[in-house]
């Protein structure tokens, strides 16, 4: 009986040696996943980052003594692909295909390993994103940059009466509203730097207004301005039509008259040229009348007493006073 107690004994203890080896090598693997469970991996994110300011991409929180390479990828719109490496155990930094000297290391890498943009602009719109490499595995971090432009805003009266609401190249583009809402027509027009100009048109036909607001709206900030209509430049739209009705019968009387004084003038120079026919007759008969009186001899005895008569008569005279 001892040695079959003996024997069952160490059965049980041999039994118990290979479940705690078991164990222990479980709960260290478990242990291993869990650490590197609780090493930050994380996601991308959207960034959005007025013009004309500096802006900062931060890498995962990793201990700069477990890392062994960090690289930054840039991807912007329309260029090629930019990387800024760093290697740690040779603390030494690596660039390919950067151009723009706005991007650059927020210090030194051995010291921080973001990245920052001074000054952000439009053309820095793109994809950003941190990778590291460490003994426990590989991490990163994205970054969706939008670059924001506030709009220019302006609100005047055009000459046909309208209120004309403008938005000027602003990123993304502006919203409009009215108060008090008329008869509003609202245009948009992208440009080749991703902004956009949004121009708002308004008439109050039915109610005539003295003052209207134009309110718009952005992420950069909301804006809004009031103008003063001026009742002139409101009812000229409706004065034209009035106008153009007397000039069009004016035409039409000028036409008319210059229509009628031809028709007339016309007339009176076929009655001259009828009544100018008989002289032009006379005028024609002249020729032959000199003809006959050339020609025909009781003509020239006529002729010749006369040029008699007249010799005698002064032949008289020139004796008289002799």
């Amino acid at each position: 009986m001892l040695c079959t107690w003996r024997t069952s004994d160490l059965r049980l203890l041999l039994t118990l040696i290979v479940f705690l080896v078991v164990a222990s090598v479980n709960g260290s693997s478990t242990d291993k996943r869990q650490r590197k469970l609780e090493l930050p991996a994380e996601a991308n994110a959207s960034l959005s980052v007025p013009v004309d300011t500096k802006a900062v991409f931060d890498c995962p929180s990793i201990l700069l003594t477990s890392l062994v390479v960090t690289t930054w990828q840039i991807i912007l719109r329309d260029k090629l692909s930019c990387t800024r490496a760093y290697r740690r155990d040779r603390n030494e930094t690596k660039e390919g295909n950067c151009t723009d000297e706005r991007i650059t290391w927020a210090s030194r890498p051995d010291e921080n390993l973001a990245l920052q943009i001074d000054p952000v602009a439009t053309t820095h719109d793109g994809f950003y994103m941190c990778q590291m490499v460490t003994p426990d595995g590989n991490f990163h971090r994205g970054y969706h940059l939008q670059v924001l432009v506030p709009p220019e805003v302006t609100l005047l009266q055009s000459k046909n009466g309208t209120a004309v609401c403008r938005a000027a190249a602003g990123k993304p583009a502006a919203q409009i509203s009215w108060n008090p809402e008329g008869d509003c027509v609202t245009e948009q027009e992208h440009w080749a730097n991703g902004t956009v100009t949004v121009q708002s048109t308004c008439r109050w036909e039915d109610h005539p207004l003295s003052n209207v607001s134009c309110s718009v709206s952005h992420v950069t900030g909301n804006k809004s301005l009031s103008l003063e209509l001026t009742q002139g430049a409101q009812t000229t739209a409706n004065l034209r039509f009035l106008y153009i009705i007397p000039c069009i019968f004016i035409v039409f009387v000028i036409g008319g008259s210059i229509w009628l004084l031809k028709n007339s003038g016309c007339r009176k120079c076929k009655l001259k040229k009828t009544e100018a026919n008989p002289g032009v007759e006379e005028d024609e008969m002249q020729p032959y009348a000199s003809y006959t009186e050339k020609n025909n001899p009781l003509y020239d005895t006529t002729n010749k007493e006369r040029c008699r008569m007249l010799q005698s008569e002064v032949d008289g005279i020139g004796l008289d006073t002799l």
